[in-house]
């Protein structure tokens, strides 16, 4: 349940179109539901704007079918379960078949879409797979954002060929492992908020995105936020905090 999905209610009981024991029920659910191996949130959408996403590493293929279940029949706004393998997604889709399914990321009942310009880029094609993980979460909330992939600073005439895709838009995500440089680039071209997601991609010295995660930290682009490595999701996440709740592209047009 989020804020509008509240409103409504409550004014449903007021004006007598809602049966209050009917309201008493759907409230009852709220903040969380205790389910014995989980306690859903249902509540974060009206704090935090999002709904709860479920991570699967950890759980059961039935622990994730029954959390699933209970978040779209419980909740609203997008349903995300991330970091599934071919079991859990197959326990997910059991529950509800109608969902996408991006590798480990699988999202029902996305969200209206709205006019927010995204760009997802990536340092090289290794990191393609953390860059599709922020790309599906955004997509999930109603934003479908730009790609620019193989852009890194090993060939940097391939991003200037392209920099006006990272100068008119709302926010810009880097993905980069190695020496983590392609953040630093890109946060001294552009004035939009830049998120930075160190990858875990590169040779001995990278230290499995250590090097990156240290190298965005320090960058001397001000201002960027570096989230952790491999963490698509939680630079998604960040955008959407970046961006704030806005109107859909019906409201924009």
């Amino acid at each position: 349940m989020d804020a509008g999905d509240l409103r409504e209610l409550l004014e449903g009981v007021a004006s007598g179109e809602v049966d209050p024991d009917d309201a008493v029920r759907s409230l009852s659910r709220l903040p969380f539901a205790d389910l014995g191996l989980a306690r859903i949130d249902h509540h974060r959408s009206i704090r935090q704007g999002m709904p709860e996403a479920v991570y699967a590493p950890g759980k059961s293929p039935e622990d994730v079918g029954v959390i699933v279940a209970e978040l779209l029949t419980g909740g609203s706004g997008p349903v995300v379960l991330t970091r599934a393998d071919k079991q859990q997604v197959e326990a997910a889709l059991a529950v509800d078949a109608s969902a996408l399914v991006s590798d480990g990321t699988v999202v029902w009942r996305r969200a209206a879409a709205r006019a927010d310009r995204v760009v997802v880029v990536t340092a090289g094609t290794a990191d393609i797979p953390v860059a599709d993980e922020a790309a599906t979460i955004l997509w999930a909330h109603g934003i479908e954002p730009d790609r620019l992939d193989d852009v890194g600073v090993s060939g940097l005439h391939r991003l200037l060929a392209d920099v006006d895709r990272i100068v008119n838009v709302d926010a810009v995500v880097v993905v980069a492992g190695m020496e983590g440089a392609l953040a630093s680039v890109v946060g001294g071209l552009t004035a939009a908020p830049v998120v930075a997601v160190p990858t875990s991609v590169g040779y001995g010295s990278s230290l499995e995105g250590v090097t990156a995660l240290l190298g965005m930290l320090a960058s001397c682009a001000s201002g960027l936020t570096v989230v952790g490595i491999d963490n698509g999701f939680g630079a998604a996440c960040a955008v959407l905090r970046h961006l704030g709740p806005a109107g859909s592209l019906e409201d924009a047009g």
